[in-house]
């Protein structure tokens, strides 16, 4: 996962379609067609819409652009961030970025299956041998 600092995020990128997404809308109903990036917004750090929206977009809908976390992003919501479809976060103002990198090295696998690894540990490892 890409981590961007607040102060370093831009709202859009020159020949991008970019979708800027409120937590309360529905990603079924979104036009799809030509767009490269889907920023979810996050407006407290306890309002997990945007994981559900991640997710509908990534496995349901098949979105493979880039999905943005952005708002109030800290560094304890990033691996399940990665896990539900998010590609890019944007931390909060006061959050370290060192520090968050470091939250990817404590936990380098998973049992269970998720938006990005749809297999559990045990099919994967099943079917290697």
């Amino acid at each position: 996962m890409k981590l961007i600092a607040a102060s370093a995020h831009s709202t859009g990128a020159e020949g991008e379609k970019v979708l800027e997404v409120a937590n309360t809308d529905d990603p079924r109903t979104l036009d799809l067609t030509g767009v490269t990036r889907i920023d979810l917004h996050f407006p407290k750090f306890t309002d997990g819409r945007a994981y559900s929206q991640a997710f509908l977009l990534r496995r349901r809908l098949g979105f493979t652009g880039e999905i943005r976390a952005t708002g109030d992003v800290l560094i304890d919501q990033l691996v399940q961030m990665e896990r539900t479809g998010f590609d890019v976060a944007v931390l909060r103002a006061d959050q370290n970025i060192d520090f968050a990198q470091r939250q990817f090295d404590r936990y380098r696998g998973f049992y269970q299956g998720d938006a990005v690894t749809v297999q559990p540990v045990f099919a994967r490892e099943g079917a290697a041998a």
